[in-house]
């Protein structure tokens, strides 16, 4: 029997920046260009919120982002010195003495020294809600940036709101979930770090972490404002070490500006009117007492700003090869769900939806997505896409390029990682690893792979402008985090700023 192999390389997606000025890399782009954004604002207002101490590091700092810094690392293409945030991002960063909330120091030190780790971390996210929630006026600041001194930052507890018998439910998904991982293949550190991002997690309720308590805290209050969450280590690192200073800057400024409610960059080939989906699971207890999976859609958009919605609770029995599933009746309402708040904020249904998972479809979600998506929508793409132990090695010392796309008989291979041409280098320890991308149904695979390419360019939380997954599923584990805060009768905040 003859197998048809095919490799081709797919052009790496152009981003838009100001102007209309497309490129591939962020960095130099916007040096050249600034944003994509180009509201006429040219301030954006930060606040402070932490210790004393720290707040006084963050003041003495944080004017660099307004001024010039070399990047000292090895790569200067890959790295690139920053001009400034009026060059780069066409504004300036300040923060008003009106919106520096410094703790008590008394009642910082007295919540820091209970001896009960949960009463601890309770207090601790009593105290640092509060200052925060003096921000939320009508006179307000468009980001707040949290200073965590490091034991808050590394604060971790068992989560006490679960039973005996829900935690011993977990700690046996929990076991389930690592052995399923190493039954595939061996996995690089790498590619297990992007498993563990992208799979729902017994881990994430099994244990509370302050940094995620506390935005989850955040997000749910009357007219929020997003937050940034930095760590002393971030303003007082050496230049020398690790990312430089130019590089710091680059990424807190890129991720400031975009929770200001503003855009860095958005993709410049994605087809017009379209919605695509990213469909996951993650752990959350119910008032009721039992464990359950919470189902999430992610969607994005080049008319609309990206948000979340949370979906129907599936009871832990509802799975096939140890994946939950949705029933046809809780993916037609989610698809409905997607649709009606698409047609709210752009004014007219997208003339495409695409769904994105990271398992196979099962058939009630196939006949649920698609028979929901007819009735409004022309066309419904349903896509999956998994870790897997294909590879490919090239001849020679250069890795395989991003945006490979090897086909194999009826099996594709996307390299969203891989050999950068415009860095001239591979950013990775070990021989990189593909993506096993397919359909439910008939679709232009290659098509298909060009937009999940562009999709891991969106990640605004860097500037660096690659990922390994589409936007659509690479916030997947952050919002489940979040959502293991949140009661069973909370809804997450849509809007991206507020998870990334």
């Amino acid at each position: 029997m003859t197998v048809k192999i095919k490799i081709e390389c797919l052009p790496e997606p152009d981003l838009l920046f100001g102007g209309g000025t497309k490129g591939v890399d962020p960095r130099r782009s916007m040096a050249i260009a600034g944003p994509v954004d180009e509201t006429p604002v040219r301030d954006v207002r930060l606040a402070l919120v932490g210790p004393p101490d720290e707040v006084n590091i963050a003041l003495r700092w944080l004017p660099r982002l307004n001024g010039m810094s070399v990047a000292r690392e090895r790569n200067a293409r890959r790295y690139r010195d920053w001009p400034g945030a009026p060059r780069a991002l066409g504004v300036n960063f300040v923060v008003e003495d009106r919106f520096v909330r410094p703790l008590d120091s008394e009642r910082l030190s007295h919540a820091l020294g209970r001896t009960s780790p949960t009463e601890r971390f309770e207090e601790l996210l009593d105290l640092f809600d509060a200052r925060i929630q003096t921000l939320f006026g009508d006179n307000r600041p468009d980001c707040i940036l949290v200073c965590l001194p490091d034991e808050a930052a590394d604060m971790r507890i068992s989560n006490p709101r679960l039973s005996l018998q829900e935690r011993s439910a977990l700690e046996r998904l929990q076991r389930e979930e690592e052995q399923d991982q190493l039954l595939l293949f061996t996995p690089t550190p790498e590619e297990l770090k992007a498993a563990e991002d992208l799979r729902t997690q017994a881990e994430d309720l099994l244990f509370r972490t302050f940094y995620r308590a506390l935005k989850a805290r955040i997000m749910t209050h009357q007219n929020p404002i997003p937050i940034q969450v930095v760590r002393r280590d971030t303003f007082l690192r050496p230049d020398n070490e690790g990312q430089s200073v130019a590089t710091r800057a680059w990424n807190l400024a890129t991720s400031l500006y975009y929770k200001a409610g503003h855009e860095p960059w958005r993709p410049a080939g994605l087809p017009a009117n379209t919605c695509f989906i990213g469909i996951s699971f993650h752990h959350m207890k119910r008032r009721e007492g039992d464990v359950v999976y919470a189902s999430v859609a992610q969607a994005f958009s080049n008319e609309i700003e990206p948000f979340v919605l949370k979906g129907a609770t599936v009871p832990h029995e509802q799975r096939r090869n140890r994946q939950p599933y949705l029933s046809a009746s809780q993916a037609a309402d989610m698809m409905k769900d997607v649709l009606d708040k698409y047609e709210a904020l752009a004014g007219v249904l997208p003339s495409r939806v695409v769904v994105h998972k990271t398992s196979l479809y099962e058939p009630e979600e196939e006949e649920g997505f698609r028979n929901s998506a007819a009735a409004r929508v022309p066309v419904c793409d349903l896509i999956w896409m998994r870790s897997t132990a294909f590879r490919l090695i090239r001849k020679g010392m250069q890795e395989p390029w991003r945006g490979t796309l090897c086909t194999i008989g009826d099996e594709s291979y996307l390299y969203t990682s891989g050999y950068v041409p415009w860095w001239d280098e591979y950013p990775g320890p070990h021989i990189p690893a593909p993506l096993q991308i397919g359909a439910a149904g008939t679709t232009d695979m290659r098509q298909r792979a060009s937009e999940i390419l562009a999709l891991t360019k969106m990640n605004w939380n860097s500037s660096e402008g690659i990922g390994r997954h589409p936007i659509t599923i690479s916030f997947a584990r952050k919002v489940g985090m979040l959502m293991t805060e949140l009661s069973d009768n909370q809804a997450p905040n849509p809007s991206y700023r507020f998870h990334t």
